[in-house]
């Protein structure tokens, strides 16, 4: 412990923070400056990592939840050897390392994406419960801590509520948060925002919550090693820090504290960026410099640091030996392969609810995946995800054995902590509700698809047919907003997100296999509260013929030199079906119909695929119980699609799919009209 050096590292992280924001003229630098303190003590001495390989399985992990606090991290970082100089130099620039809001990049320290606030620490939560889940099948080696950073914007953003709950009573006592409280927001004072006692909101979840001054090293170091001692409760630490801490005007009069100091590069307020910059013993000539005496003590660090790391590989190699049979299992799990499964051998009931299918698909995994955590946002017995509950047992606090997480009612807490649960490794996360409700859902989606982390969404309910639960609870333009996921590449150049709509019971377990082996991107799967008609099978296996659903699109009545095509998904295909029965006998025409249970992958066929499902230049007829945009884009210039403009009413399913117009009659009625105007 030094005093002088700890001091002047955590000026050099000030100094690296401002001048980064300074030479990109873009960024936040006041509330780095502030959380200068609380980042150096933590790094140098509570986090332990393998400096010669950061993405080690057995690292304490740091989650941070204010994105908009990257240049806090990039020059922490860079002081433990994960940047470079000019990494620093071109931040918020064209192909650099250093984006404006931090990215994944495990390698250089970066455990998670984060910017949208609060959805970062409830990532936090996730890693947290992942480590103790591990931790109960694999005794002493996943007893990691999980770090949380969070400022005033992710304590009021609404997630928060739902994380600090689960928290509390999960007991982490393994997720420690730090709070940089400042008082300062982007645009106002905090007071003029909120009054509310966070101290007390946080124990009444309960936290064990230390109030600290944010610049006190001792007090630093006294509540961390007070967390790391706690045994039953996650840990809060408030500290109070000053917006813009260190900051100058050019009189060399102290100006810190003020909201402008958040968002502007220090040269655009009222303090002096270069006479700030000797305020914190930085040389402006060079001010991406490493001090001297900061740059041997990072050494001296990263050296015990990997000494530290060596001697744990050291006890994990002597366990594996002593548990050959768990340590195998360990490895799979950390994989992310899956074992041996054989879907087909799923028993089906005859023309089930697609939930129903997926409750005997999940009943199987339950029995199949010990690696695998569902969870369900109070909907268990609707969602159906019971059918892995009632093979499994429920988290609890202490007690970590069960696979099944009771998230409440909390849609955007539970999938931002399955977002963290994918980001730690090793366990396979599953979260349920209905699909409507996936709009609460939607931001922690998009950072899955940007993470591209393979989490799985089960939405069950997922028409108009919920039918007496009225429009707020009917999904009509759900599908097309989660089909536009599709529609949008990640940075490695894949589909987002896979959507799948499967059209019977054993399209579904297809679709399950299809999910568990999609490692890449989310999938959502999309079922139906209502039974569905059994597809026949054309041949001998009625599942065989559905693997072709891997494709996006297959034929599930086929003729040669059709007529006309007819689309679908979901529970549309069957009602479609009999209508092609009923046109055959009646007007003598030859049908085909088509299962397209994910447009996105049907479109990275090739095209003399797609045209041999759906051919070109010929009549082609889409039916939707959502928005006709849902099949618009594969009917081509002169195809029709039936789908819904309007919310839906609360009445029986039976009478909802007559009134709109979803029976095999009407059906039959819209089709021949469709071929008499293309005439």
């Amino acid at each position: 412990m030094n005093k002088k050096i700890d001091q002047l590292a955590a000026d050099n992280i000030r100094a690296l923070a401002i001048s980064m924001v300074e030479k990109a003229n873009s960024g936040h630098p006041g509330g780095a400056m502030g959380g200068a303190d609380f980042m150096h003590i933590l790094y140098t001495e509570y986090v332990d990592f393998d400096p010669t390989e950061m993405d080690w399985t057995f690292r304490d992990r740091f989650f941070m939840d204010a994105g908009h606090l990257s240049a806090l991290m990039y020059s922490q970082y860079y002081l433990l050897g994960n940047y470079k100089k000019e990494d620093l130099q071109n931040f918020r620039q064209w192909g650099s390392v250093t984006p404006g809001h931090p990215e994944v990049d495990v390698l250089r320290g970066i455990e998670n994406t984060s910017g949208p606030l609060g959805q970062g620490h409830a990532m936090g939560v996730g890693a947290a419960i992942a480590a103790k889940f591990l931790e109960a099948r694999f005794k002493g080696l996943f007893n990691h801590k999980i770090y949380g950073f969070i400022t005033d914007g992710g304590v009021q953003e609404e997630i928060s509520q739902g994380a600090g709950r689960i928290a509390g009573h999960l007991g982490l006592n393994n997720f420690i948060m730090f709070y940089d409280s400042n008082d300062v927001q982007l645009s106002s004072m905090t007071e003029e925002v909120t009054s509310e006692n966070t101290a007390m909101k946080y124990e009444a979840w309960g936290w064990n919550v230390i109030t600290i001054d944010g610049h006190d090293h001792d007090q630093i170091r006294k509540a961390l090693n007070e967390a790391h001692a706690e045994s039953e409760k996650p840990t809060l630490i408030i500290g109070k820090t000053i917006m813009g801490k260190g900051c100058v005007t050019a009189t060399g009069a102290i100006y810190e504290g003020e909201c402008e100091l958040h968002g502007k590069p220090i040269g655009d307020t009222k303090a002096d960026y270069v006479k700030t910059l000797i305020n914190l013993n930085a040389n402006p000539e060079n001010p991406f410099a490493i001090f001297e005496e900061v740059e041997t003590h990072y050494a001296k660090i990263l050296a015990i640091k990997a000494e530290k790391s060596a001697y744990k590989k050291l006890q994990i190699a002597t366990w594996r030996k002593e548990n050959p049979e768990l340590s195998q299992k360990m490895d799979l799990f950390l994989s992310g392969k899956l074992p041996e499964l054989d879907l087909s051998s799923v028993i089906q009931k005859p023309n089930a609810a697609t939930r129903d299918a997926s409750s005997a698909v999940l009943a199987y995994l339950a029995e199949n995946v010990e690696n695998m955590i569902v969870s369900s946002a109070d909907l268990s017995n609707s969602d159906k995800t019971d059918g892995f509950l009632k093979k499994s047992s429920v988290l609890q606090k202490n007690d970590f054995r069960g696979a099944f997480l009771q998230a409440g009612v909390a849609e955007l807490t539970m999938t931002s902590i399955a977002n963290g649960i994918a980001l730690h490794g090793g366990v396979i996360p599953v979260v349920a509700t209905f699909f409507v409700f996936s709009d609460y859902m939607k931001p922690a989606i998009r950072l899955a698809a940007i993470q591209e982390l393979p989490v799985k969404y089960v939405w069950t309910h997922d028409s108009f047919r919920v039918g007496e639960d009225g429009p707020t609870h009917q999904p009509i333009e759900q599908e097309a907003q989660i089909r536009l996921m599709e529609k949008i590449k990640n940075h490695s150049g894949n589909q987002s997100l896979l959507a799948l709509r499967p059209a019977d019971a054993i399209e579904t377990s297809v679709a399950w296999n299809m999910a568990l082996n999609n490692t890449k991107t989310p999938t959502g799967l999309i079922l139906s509260r209502q039974n569905i008609k059994d597809i026949p099978a054309q041949g001998s296996s009625r599942y065989e013929e559905a693997t072709e659903s891997t494709k996006g699109g297959y034929l599930v009545k086929s003729i040669q030199n059709p007529d006309i095509t007819l689309i679908a998904n979901g529970s549309e295909v069957a009602t479609l079906l009999e209508a092609a029965v009923i046109l055959e006998k009646s007007k003598n025409l030859k049908i085909n119909v088509a299962s397209i249970i994910s447009e996105g992958l049907f479109k990275e066929q090739s095209k003399s695929y797609q045209e041999s499902i759906i051919p070109k230049g010929k009549l082609v007829f889409g039916l939707t119980a959502g928005l006709p945009v849902n099949l618009e884009g594969l009917i081509g210039d002169s195809g029709k699609v039936i789908g819904l403009d309007h919310f839906g009413y609360s009445a029986p399913a039976s009478v909802l799919d007559e009134k709109f117009g979803f029976t095999s009659e009407h059906a039959c009625a819209a089709i021949l009209k469709y071929i008499e105007e293309s005439k």
